[in-house]
């Protein structure tokens, strides 16, 4: 909260309606459940991306490295 008593005003970042900053807002920095998901969208269709060079694997084949260690039984 701000010195004065009242919560911190941020903009959605989808629709940009001011979202209060308090902890009943269960979806800040969001207005909405709708927006949070749009966004995560956006991110999943990679229409938006963190800038930067992309990161070359050492791992050219098509399997998910994380998952490939062996594990002991």
């Amino acid at each position: 909260m701000l010195s004065s008593g009242n919560p911190r005003i941020v903009k959605c970042p989808t629709c940009k309606r001011p979202v209060p900053w308090i902890p009943e807002q269960e979806f800040k920095p969001f207005c909405s459940e709708r927006c949070k998901l749009i966004d995560l969208g956006e991110w999943v269709m990679e229409e938006k991306r963190i800038p930067g060079e992309s990161l070359e694997l050492d791992n050219d084949s098509d399997e998910d490295f994380f998952f490939n260690e062996t594990q002991s039984s």
